[in-house]
């Protein structure tokens, strides 16, 4: 059985060494094999994931509201980033992962899903949605309006001075110094950077032609960390700096009002609940398969196409019925109203919608 290979792996000794906090408490519960709904009976047991370090927020405070109707449970996430996380899924290291992007359709079709019965389908919810904020350090200023071909142009190393003429038309009364522009992306391979790029390929790509990438061209200028507090502590750390961070560890920084139609629009969650709503489910998905072609060109009122959709994944069918129990039950948990508001409250995220949570609901009862 696949579950006894994951027991196996070492890297387990290294996750459970993350558990979220509150877990603890809770060892030695009696599995259960009940499979839950959100009004099913109580389980037990551990649940392993990893993945999304812009999750990792958003996981403890649903761990939080699992673990008050299932105090029997546990819940042990590495934020190893998305990449990771997928792979480590693959492999079957882990229950479940935390992904800023879905599986790509042939990467679907492909299979070979360690985490799942042989054939088994996949089901990914979108469940974390959050503003990527792009954020600089410059003393004296708070806040700059950049267009997305500007942006394209810092990230591409086009533009390399703070004084330079495209950022200064946008921001007449802010005071940009001649000093070097330094971009620093992520040097993991990281479902932020994805989208972050994903939305400079959709609105910029006459001049960022990289395309959508999860791993930061190499021939590009810039100073490179590792998951998106590496990145926070990079741009904090010095004198004009730039990069692109999750918005729950932005709120101490200085950042960029993006342009969409004619206005300037500040990263918040109800511009990133606004870019999805603007956007559909991509074609060929199977019904557990929620994945979101994000429409970042949008001119939606109040819209803000910088931002992640980050989903749950796990299997539709587990050779562990007691795994299949958990991950159902704490899927369920995080698209609740419940599980969204304390991932808000907590992340900065967007809660979904209800029409979205009716359909994630649907995927997630899948699960077997």
């Amino acid at each position: 059985m696949k579950i006894s290979r994951i027991a196996r792996i070492g890297a387990i000794g290294a996750i459970a060494a993350l558990a979220l906090a509150g877990c603890a408490a809770n060892e030695g519960g009696t599995a259960s094999s009940d499979a839950p709904t959100s009004d099913s009976a109580a389980v037990s047991g551990s649940l392993v994931g990893a993945g999304a370090s812009s999750q990792q927020v958003a996981i403890q405070a649903w761990t939080a509201e699992f673990q008050k109707t299932n105090p029997d449970a546990q819940v042990e996430y590495d934020p190893q980033g998305s990449g990771g996380g997928r792979e480590s899924f693959q492999q079957g290291a882990v229950n479940f992962a935390g992904s800023d992007r879905a599986f790509k359709a042939d990467e679907v079709a492909a299979g070979g899903f360690g985490a799942c019965t042989d054939g088994s389908d996949i089901v990914e919810i979108p469940a974390y949605v959050s503003p990527i904020a792009i954020v600089f350090s410059l003393d004296g200023v708070d806040e700059l309006n950049l267009d997305a071909e500007t942006i394209a142009s810092i990230f591409a190393g086009k533009i390399t001075n703070w004084n330079d003429p495209a950022i200064a038309k946008d921001n007449p009364d802010a005071k940009l110094p001649d000093l070097a522009i330094t971009p620093v992306h992520r040097s993991d391979k990281s479902g932020t950077t994805g989208n972050f790029t994903d939305y400079l390929a959709q609105t910029a790509g006459d001049v960022w032609t990289a395309g959508s990438v999860e791993e930061w061209p190499a021939d590009l200028a810039g100073e490179s960390a590792e998951k998106t507090s590496g990145v926070a502590n990079a741009v904090k750390g010095g004198q004009g700096l730039i990069g692109y961070i999750d918005s729950s560890q932005a709120a101490d920084f200085s950042a960029v009002n993006v342009k969409v139609g004619d206005t300037f629009v500040a990263h918040s969650a109800e511009g990133a609940a606004a870019t999805l709503d603007a956007s559909k489910i991509e074609d060929g998905r199977t019904e557990g398969d929620l994945a979101f072609a994000i429409d970042r060109t949008t001119t939606a009122d109040g819209a803000y196409p910088v931002l992640l959709v980050s989903y749950l994944i796990g299997c539709a069918e587990y050779e562990d019925e007691n795994v299949a129990a958990l991950t159902k039950a704490f899927f369920t948990t995080a698209i609740s109203a419940e599980g969204q508001d304390a991932a808000a409250s907590n992340a900065g995220s967007a809660p979904i919608s209800d029409d979205l949570r009716t359909q994630a609901q649907a995927a997630i009862d899948l699960i077997k």
